[in-house]
């Protein structure tokens, strides 16, 4: 029924009522942003999460004792290397080091600089890396957070270490890991591993796990139960485990925001209904006279359809695009430390724009239908009855 009276008609409903669908807006326009800001923030931690872990190695090796990690003997990268199947074995200094004045903590980690993988993912992080340079003097490579932190407290080219001895160690501060890098990095110190076993106060047998690959994936299973048989305090972790971890957590967190979002959803569509239930006359008649001369009830309905539709459609549009440039263009303040935590070093994270459109598209559903039945429901009561007991 598309024909110039309806679109006049359907034109003057809109803006006669607009009071009313303004304050629909808004409170719709409030609900779309939280839980898109939501969703879009969870999606993006994550891409960039499981971006990050598919350049990491396929398992990690770690000793335990009394339930507890423990460091990890040198000679045990010799036995998992000689296994069928293991490539680009690396043995690796893994730790924090706390600051304690100030109560903050850095993720160190030492690497093998002569190892040609180690290296070479390094170098894609930080752009003009001379390692011949690095390594004539002890150096390291530090995140954004830590940068920050150290520049605030006077140490802008040299950062002393105390180690478990209680001699110091001064490192030269050699380069910052890119902004990008910022989920991952933000509070990483990168350090050649006999710096790192020095600072930690580890032996020259000892490391704090063992990382390697696996290509053929249909050997992961049987990988991990060799060396459960050749170690019997060994703790190994696939990165598949880890890539599940991660799914949960935000699954867990998004799910968390999800359903105080439909709590908030059924409230207000409670409201909703309430509000189109108790029509005011001027509605009542307006519904009346339209059936009065010859509309019918899906008339009436389409009607309704369309200037409720319109309102919801406003709504969405301008909740997600606020979203959008909530998260991707201002990077979420306040809402990103209930992702990333704030305990630690502040992080200033970039999020990589990521838009999961069969999920927009569900949010849509669950959002539209209870709104539009909401209104229609009411409506459709009203028309139904005779147009005499409507203008009534």
């Amino acid at each position: 029924m598309l024909r110039s009276p309806f679109l006049h008609l359907f034109t003057v409903a809109l803006f006669r009522q607009r009071a009313k669908h303004i304050g629909a807006v808004l409170i719709s326009v409030i609900i779309i942003f939280l839980l898109s800001t939501v969703l879009f923030l969870s999606h993006a931690i994550e891409h960039d999460l499981l971006l990050a872990l598919k350049s990491r190695q396929d398992f990690t090796v770690t000793r335990l004792q009394a339930g507890r990690e423990v460091n990890t003997p040198t000679v045990w990268a010799e036995e998992i290397m000689n296994l069928n199947g293991v490539t680009h074995l690396a043995s690796r200094i893994y730790g924090r080091y706390y600051f304690t004045p100030k109560e903050k903590s850095f993720l160190v980690i030492g690497i093998d600089f002569f190892d040609e993988q180690s290296t070479e993912a390094l170098s894609k992080l930080v752009e003009g890396l001379d390692l011949e340079h690095f390594l004539q003097r002890p150096n390291m490579i530090v995140g954004e957070g830590v940068a920050a932190f150290l520049h605030q407290h006077y140490f802008t080219d040299t950062f002393t270490f105390k180690t478990p001895s209680g001699a110091f160690k001064e490192v030269g501060i050699y380069a910052t890991l890119p902004k990008q890098s910022n989920l991952i990095g933000n509070d990483m110190v990168i350090l050649p591993i006999e710096l790192a076993r020095e600072i930690f106060g580890l032996g020259e047998d000892e490391v704090t796990d063992i990382t390697f690959n696996v290509p053929n994936d249909a050997e992961w299973d049987n990988i991990e139960t060799k060396l459960h048989l050749m170690f019997n305090d060994v703790e190994v972790i696939g990165k598949h485990q880890m890539q599940k971890a991660y799914e949960k957590l935000f699954n867990f967190k998004g799910g968390l925001f999800l359903v105080l979002y439909l709590i908030t959803l059924v409230t207000f569509m409670l409201i909703l209904y309430q509000r189109y239930s108790l029509v005011y006359s001027s509605e009542r008649k307006e519904i009346g006279i339209l059936r009065a001369v010859g509309w019918s009830i899906n008339d009436v309905l389409r009607l309704k359809l369309y200037e409720n539709m319109t309102v919801v459609l406003f709504s969405f549009t301008i909740g997600v695009v606020l979203a959008y440039i909530y998260v991707f263009m201002f990077n979420a303040p306040l809402l990103s430390r209930i992702f990333l935590g704030g305990a630690n070093l502040p992080n200033h994270v970039i999020f990589t724009p990521v838009v999961d459109f069969g999920i927009l598209g569900t949010l849509f559903l669950l959002y539209a239908i209870p709104f539009l039945a909401a209104v229609l429901i009411p409506a459709w009561k009203i028309a139904a009855t005779s147009p005499k007991e409507a203008m009534l």
